[in-house]
């Protein structure tokens, strides 16, 4: 059996040395300290030289944990400027109603968080008052990405700045009656406040650092100088379990995004319990950021601690908070000083010598109250320490205490995260410790009051006027008068309306040769920002790349192995293309920065974001939503889309149902154009919608998604008829009539309706020929470029119903007077289609592709789910069979025909 204690060999064993005899003597020396003054003394030796090996260049791997301690020492932390005493009693107002008004919440069993706050308090004060820039000033001022469950406090905030009532907060979690509060950072609920959606836990983190990323972006391609703004996510310890929230760590130090700041509020807990009940959330954060290349800094324990630690002579101090875990801290946070004697200080005679000289009074102090993120100027240190490094993001691991200044029920309580409320008494003990002038005659019926010192108080005189020299307000969100954007030339649009001739295009293609001539446009090419998952070859997109450019921080640092090629690979500093490695949610951070540049920074961006339709929705719905909440503009592009379509990938790679999950974003404008001149006008009215100008009550805050496809086929003209475009973008029109498609029926002939979106109308196309070459039938073919824009149309008709208003679904207009039955089908699943049934006046029967996809040629893959032309003339005749049009033998004759 190996011994796991024996000396491995090393790396270093496999390298020359020089000087072997000098060798021998550090390792003697460190063995020498070892003995003598013990292990842990010979461990603090190489962590300091490894420190200052790093301090001075010298290529050392990084040393990735440090001991337990603050990262700034009490001596070298730099005095607060402004006045602690007075941003002690704003913090205490914030405290008091933000806690007031989630338990008044509470009567209305609405809920609210109120511990999270209590915790994070100073994290956010310190930041109002010396660090975030506002957006009045010069730039477009900082980004904040608030945690979700701390926005009691930041309501609470803002209502002592007068920019929010005790109307509000009294609506906190009601909004359906006006005047009311969202529960979280919700930009499309109150868009004057929240910039970003933050509370579904782990894209706050990803968000952030690609916001980051893009404010380069944009100083590098000349857009905006942006270089001044700075990003700061506030993030809970718990919430770091989320996989998105460490998923791009590396991107960030890769590109040397000092522009960023992490603030983590470790106060150990999250819902149910301790993060880490056996271990140590911030040793583990520490190791993993700075494994990351992130700078590191540790605010954990207050200034009570600082006569602690020149006691600890010999280490133990040290060595005790390092093996403690996380758990047990907690557990000192509910018990008296005896027990913490004997717990803590008694598991080392050093350490039990050392708390002879503590009061127990002292012990509270540093083990009930004592946090580095529950004062200022430990927070001002890391703050200050955060936005002053430069080559790297930093984060800032702040421990606190999850409840603080709530009371002893709430204090590191493990069911603090879902008590909403505080008893009057507990209101009264808390008003106390906060030394806030509410007399008890203020609370009435058991309603605890909310607090203000008064508008023209010296508070809030002195909150004020910090923000205006910060540049005003925070949060705050500003949509600033930008002008339309020209719309490009008509020729980019017109010149998919004569169709591809003989030549084959996958609607693909189609939209990448239509980008690639939006790009061009004089006024707005420059604002398009095309991104692609490391999949653009796929798409046939790398003739972009000569053009456009790759985005790179670093330019292009080596030779391209296809630099004689006429597409080769150029990466440079001003590179339009955002060229992600394989990470869709990466991606979908880097659409959500572009989305919302109009408002973030004031400048209109178009992103568009091409990626396989199966990996979009399916895999970053959430963020989806996000995008949706936050008011984001552009074009998701889900190619090789449908089920049946994508050739030889099989079950995980075939999309059929990336539309249902599309249909419930109420944000998403969702499409499954068929032809090239379809896209073509989709992108024209996205355009014209977005970033023109606007119709009178139509939103602008919208975004597009167009399925598109890679199976090469004949793109026909544009038919000449009226309402083409008009039924393009509501969904629906007609594309051919069995006379127009030269098929000549007979005058008595049995007739129906084929409805197909996106590849699915070539198999209605062909199904319209058998129908009439082989049984006498003549159809009429749609295209649905929309299902679910028919839908909302019709729910918005019914609800003008209701109203008393007459209004008539479109779809229902359109198909008024067709003859027969209608039959719908699509390269997805029937509920994709079926979402119109309801409002089609006449017989509605549909096929589609339910069920996995399979590996195969398309061909077979249609034959299995039933959708290919010849299943479709089956599902014709058996609609006209039961109307008795049609002889019921026929629809037996036709399965056998076709081998069915």
């Amino acid at each position: 059996m190996t011994d796991p204690n024996a000396i491995r060999p090393s790396a270093l064993d496999q390298l020359p040395d020089r000087d072997p005899e000098e060798t021998a003597e550090w390792r003697a020396s460190l063995d020498a300290v070892a003995e003598a003054a013990g292990p842990h003394r010979a461990a603090y030796l190489m962590r300091r030289t490894l420190e200052r090996a790093e301090g001075t260049g010298i290529a050392l791997p990084k040393l990735l944990e440090t001991d337990y301690v603050n990262t700034i020492p009490t001596a070298a932390e730099p005095s607060v400027p402004g006045d602690e005493a007075m941003e002690a009693r704003i913090t205490a107002w914030n405290r008091w109603n933000a806690a007031a008004m989630v338990t008044r919440g509470a009567k209305h069993g609405v809920g609210g968080h109120i511990a999270t706050f209590a915790s994070a308090a100073w994290l956010y004060e310190t930041g109002f008052n010396h660090f975030f820039q506002g957006k009045e000033a010069d730039g477009s001022g900082d980004q904040l990405y608030i945690q979700g469950h701390a926005s009691p406090g930041i309501y609470a905030r803002a209502f002592l700045d007068g920019r929010l009532t005790e109307q509000h907060l009294d609506n906190f979690r009601q909004e359906a009656g006006g005047n009311g509060l969202p529960s979280y950072p919700h930009p499309r609920r109150l868009p004057w406040l929240w910039e970003f959606p933050t509370v579904s836990m782990g894209l706050g983190p990803l968000s952030a650092i690609y916001q980051a990323r893009f404010n380069r972006y944009l100083t590098a391609r000349g857009i905006k100088d942006v270089s001044s703004s700075h990003v700061w996510a506030f993030l809970g310890d718990g919430e770091m379990d989320e996989p998105e929230s460490t998923a791009a760590l590396a991107l960030a130090s890769r590109e040397g995004l000092d522009n960023l700041t992490f603030v983590i509020n470790c106060n150990l807990q999250r819902l149910d319990g301790p993060v880490r009940a056996n271990f140590k959330i911030v040793q583990e954060l520490e190791a993993q950021f700075r494994g990351a290349g992130w700078n590191v800094v540790k605010t954990l324990w207050g200034s009570a601690w600082d006569e602690l630690f020149p006691l600890d002579t010999t280490g133990a101090l040290l060595r005790r908070l390092r093996e403690v875990p996380d758990a047990q801290v907690q557990t000192y946070q509910t018990r008296d000083a005896a027990y913490i004697r004997q717990d803590f200080f008694g598991a080392d005679p050093a350490l039990a010598e050392m708390a002879k000289l503590l009061s127990d009074d002292k012990i509270r102090e540093c083990f009930h109250l004592s946090r580095g993120g529950h004062e200022a100027r430990k927070v001002y240190a890391a703050y200050r320490a955060a936005v002053e490094f430069k080559g790297a993001p930093t984060v800032i691991l702040a421990q606190t205490v999850k409840g603080h200044t709530l009371g002893e029920g709430f204090a590191s309580k493990n069911a603090n995260h879902q008590m909403k409320k505080l008893t009057v008494d507990e209101f009264r003990t808390m008003r106390d410790l906060l030394e806030l002038p509410i007399p008890d005659g203020r609370f009435v019926d058991g309603v605890v009051p909310y607090g203000h010192p008064g508008a023209d108080s010296p508070e809030v005189r002195y909150l004020q006027e910090r923000r205006a020299a910060l540049g005003g307000p925070a949060p705050a969100r500003r949509v600033h008068p930008v002008a339309p954007l020209p719309a490009p030339a008509e020729k980019a649009f017109a010149s998919f309306d004569k169709g591809s001739g003989t030549q084959n295009v996958a609607t693909t293609m189609a939209f990448v040769r239509l980008v690639k001539d939006l790009v061009r446009d004089k006024e707005s090419g420059k604002r398009w920002v095309p991104i692609v998952p490391d999949e653009a070859r796929t798409f046939g997109m790398e003739s972009l790349f000569p053009s456009l450019g790759i985005y790179s921080p670093k330019g292009q640092t080596y030779e391209p192995v296809d630099r004689d090629q006429l597409m080769y690979y150029k990466e440079a500093e001003n590179g339009q293309i955002l060229n992600e490695g394989i990470t869709e949610a990466g991606s979908m951070a880097d659409f959500i920065a572009a989305s919302t540049a109009y408002s973030t920074h004031g400048e209109t961006m178009i992103p568009f974001y091409i990626f396989y339709s199966m990996f979009g929705w399916q895999r970053t719905a959430d963020q989806m939503w996000q995008l949706g909440d936050q008011l984001g503009r552009g074009f998701l592009v889900g190619a090789t889309a449908g089920r049946t379509t994508l050739t030889g990938e099989g079950l995980q790679h075939a999309d059929g149902h990336s539309p249902v999950i599309a249909a419930t974003n109420p944000a998403a404008l969702s499409y499954d154009p068929a032809f090239a001149y379809e896209v073509a006008a989709i992108v024209k009215e996205g355009l014209r919608r977005m970033y023109g100008e606007a119709a009178p009550g139509e939103d602008q805050d919208v975004f597009y998604y167009l399925t598109v496809y890679n199976e090469p086929l004949p793109q026909p003209a544009k038919p000449a008829a009226a309402g083409v475009d008009e039924g393009i973008v509501k969904g629906l029109y007609r594309f051919n009539t069995a006379e127009s498609a030269g098929l000549a029926p007979a005058a008595n002939a049995p007739r129906v309706q084929l409805l197909g979106s996106g590849t699915a109308i070539h198999w209605a196309l062909k199904a319209q020929r058998l129908l009439s070459a082989e049984w006498g039938v003549a159809a009429d073919v749609w295209s649905a470029t929309s299902w679910t824009e028919l839908r909302r149309d019709a729910l918005e008709a019914d609800a003008a119903l209701l109203r008393g208003e007459e209004r008539v679904p479109y779809v229902r207009t359109a198909l008024q007077g067709a003859e027969g039955p209608v039959l719908a089908v699509s390269d997805y699943m029937r509920q994709v289609p079926d979402q119109i049934a309801q409002w089609v006046e006449q017989d509605w029967s549909s096929l589609g592709a339910d069920g996995f996809g399979l590996s195969d040629t398309r061909d077979a893959a249609r034959r299995h789910f039933g959708v290919d032309a010849e299943s479709i003339v089956v599902a014709a005749l058996a609609q006209l069979a039961k109307r008795g049009e049609v002889k019921a033998t026929a629809v037996k004759e036709a399965r056998e025909k076709y081998g069915l």
